[in-house]
């Protein structure tokens, strides 16, 4: 990937909307944008970054902005607002699933359950620790990178030597708002990718950026989701309010 500037420009484009945006939350674990159009109403999500600041310039300025406005935020190199770029994306974006995407099982580690039959003796590198993953640690050779390492995590500078090594790498739809995708995917491109998580868009130009698959989500129940990204859930979306599909892409 030679220019990284290309993916995300590439992303402001097919997202690209007249809708107007009737509510944004940036929640503690997820971040929502809602927008309102003649043809009905859009929701997109992307992970919040770990920390904000009391100080933002935009609250109680976003609603009745146009979402391509919102949008074009994924290129900035604040956290917060290219966090709320992203879910402006999803909202255009991912109305519904690639036609080709087919549902997965419920939780947060279904991409995981998934893929573990083609897992064993591989090399498998995961951007971003999953809440309960440490369950996989016997069943396959799992190495994870993580930006606020835990326990043996890798940290974000490992990528350079492990990535290259690897056979499989699960890789966090948030690396997309901070700015770290298109390295990883260029480090990536002699394994099986899997971009995953509520993040991910569906988008399948992502193939001509190595990607073989994308794990995002469909939402089962919108009015669930607005109150539990509300009230600061996590993983607690993935019980009733989405649900995973994955689509693998040509």
């Amino acid at each position: 990937m030679t220019n990284p500037q290309h993916f995300y420009d590439l992303l402001i484009d097919h997202a690209r909307s007249n809708a107007k945006v009737s509510g944004v939350c940036l929640g503690q674990v997820w971040t929502f944008c809602k927008a309102e159009q003649g043809d009905g109403s859009r929701f997109g999500l992307a992970m919040s970054p770990p920390q904000t600041s009391r100080t933002l310039s935009f609250p109680g300025t976003l609603v009745g902005k146009n979402l391509s406005e919102l949008a074009s935020w994924i290129n900035d190199w604040e956290p917060c607002k290219a966090t709320i770029g992203m879910a402006a994306i999803n909202c255009g974006l991912n109305s519904r699933p690639l036609a080709n995407a087919m549902p997965l099982g419920a939780g947060n580690l279904a991409v995981f359950e998934h893929f573990l039959p083609q897992l064993h003796d591989k090399k498998v590198v995961v951007i971003g620790r999953y809440p309960g993953i440490d369950a996989y640690q016997k069943q396959f050779d799992l190495t994870i990178l993580e930006r606020q390492p835990q326990c043996n995590d890798y940290p974000d500078p490992a990528c350079e030597f492990l990535l290259p090594q690897a056979d499989w790498v699960f890789i966090s739809g948030s690396t997309i708002p901070n700015k770290t995708f298109p390295r990883l995917a260029e480090l990536s491109q002699h394994a099986t990718v899997v971009l995953m998580g509520p993040t991910v868009p569906w988008l399948p130009e992502l193939a001509d950026f190595g990607i073989d698959y994308l794990a995002s989500v469909a939402i089962a129940d919108r009015i669930a989701l607005e109150q539990t990204v509300a009230e600061g859930g996590g993983i607690r979306i993935f019980s009733q309010a989405v649900r995973y599909h994955l689509a693998k892409l040509p």
